[in-house]
């Protein structure tokens, strides 16, 4: 019996520490917004005087960083307390900062954005890690809203700092990191049960090998999912105002109303995908098949008014797709390992993230922007219909526990 007092604080003190995660996975989001999108292009040309290939590199850069550390960030948490791993992430990518002023020369650049990528990685898996199973598209839903909020808010309010100053931007960004820094020291270390397990990598491989084997059927359509979003990111802006003839103004209301919704409509979704836990894959097989209608319907779409109720569709069915998504992957997640879990699967996210940028670009080259609309309507409906049919029995009824 004394042991259940113990679970009991061990359990508040691992919830308390989601609202502290959250705060700092919205100012290390509206910075990375901020820098990638308004700060870095324009700082690094106007200012230090690079051109725009050294941009493009460092971004690349900062993107592959992030991706490639996961698996091995991910192992670090199951060893090592979430404070001094999220920490040293954040004083990693303090230093990146710091260095930009300093880096006039290419190469300099390039490795400071890359640095910057270093301290990305562990907030969000260290969120992945402490949500509570029984709420997790609810909670997932929170964290997703935050994540895009974070990362929407960061360009918009730099583009306006920007205008004023470029040295206040930096600041903005300066302080952003800093801020992300000191909260990270407020944080916990995990006891109990929810304790570092320290179990050797000769014996979580396996457990690991198991939960691939056993979602062998996802991996593509991990790949295959963000490879597409990726593709879209490249060709949007030039596909709205040479196909859908938008002025950047209207371009960018576009963008906020899908935006707004999706934030907006994240937390009822994973809550009601919560109560029908049963049926969620249906929440991803209707949201994936909107998406797909949405974009197939808006390469033909010439109006402004049509444009946005297609532009909201989209957000809605974004905020279907994510936390359901989350909650079908946590079911493969090794209970006991889930940092490495979660630093496996977002590592193979990461690829499709890397992959279609430049897929996105060739395909445009090759037949156009609006080809490359059309081939991810059909794609996104694709990984709709497999979604109806592939078997996620284990993901709709529960978890089960990996064998030791």
């Amino acid at each position: 019996m004394k042991a259940i007092p113990s679970l009991l604080r061990s359990e508040a003190r691992s919830r308390s520490q989601l609202p502290l995660l959250a705060a700092v996975l919205l100012l290390v989001e509206f910075a990375r917004g901020a820098a990638l999108v308004s700060f870095l292009p324009l700082y690094g040309t106007d200012t230090l005087g690079l051109t725009l290939g050294t941009v493009g590199a460092a971004i690349a850069a900062h993107y592959l960083t992030d991706t490639a550390l996961k698996l091995g960030i991910g192992y670090w948490l199951d060893r090592h307390s979430i404070r001094a791993v999220v920490f040293a992430g954040m004083l990693a990518s303090l230093a990146g900062i710091l260095l930009l002023p300093l880096a006039h020369a290419p190469w300099l650049f390039i490795a400071a954005s890359a640095l910057y990528g270093v301290g990305i990685s562990p907030i969000w898996i260290v969120c992945l890690t402490q949500v509570r199973e029984e709420k997790r598209a609810s909670q997932m839903g929170t964290l997703y809203a935050i994540w895009l909020g974070g990362l929407g808010a960061g360009p918009i309010v730099c583009n306006i700092v920007l205008d004023f100053s470029g040295g206040a931007a930096y600041l903005l960004l300066l302080g952003a990191v800093a801020a992300a820094t000191a909260l990270s020291l407020l944080l916990r270390g995990r006891t109990g049960a929810d304790a570092p397990q320290h179990v050797p990598l000769r014996r979580q491989l396996p457990v690991l090998r198991e939960r691939l084997q056993a979602m062998r059927l996802l991996l593509p359509g991990m790949v295959l999912q963000t490879a597409v979003a990726g593709m879209l990111v490249t060709v949007l802006p030039t596909f709205a105002t040479d196909r859908l003839a938008l002025s950047g103004a209207q371009y960018s209301l576009l963008l906020t109303a899908g935006g707004v919704l999706t934030i907006g409509m994240l937390l009822p979704m994973g809550r009601l995908s919560d109560r029908l836990s049963r049926h969620r894959r249906w929440f991803l097989v209707v949201g994936f098949f909107a998406v797909a209608a949405s974009l197939y319907a808006l390469s033909f779409t010439r109006g402004f008014g049509l444009c946005l109720a297609l532009a909201a569709l989209l957000g809605l069915s974004y905020a279907a797709v994510l936390p359901a998504w989350n909650a079908l992957l946590a079911a493969y997640v090794p209970p006991s390992q889930k940092g490495l879990g979660w630093g496996m699967l977002s590592t193979v996210e990461g690829v499709g993230g890397m992959i279609g940028p430049v897929a996105g670009g060739l395909a445009a080259t090759w037949r156009g922007e609006p080809f490359v609309v059309w081939l991810s309507a059909l794609l996104f409906g694709l990984i709709g219909l497999c979604y109806g049919f592939l078997p996620l029995a284990e993901a709709d009824h529960g978890r089960t526990n990996p064998p030791e």
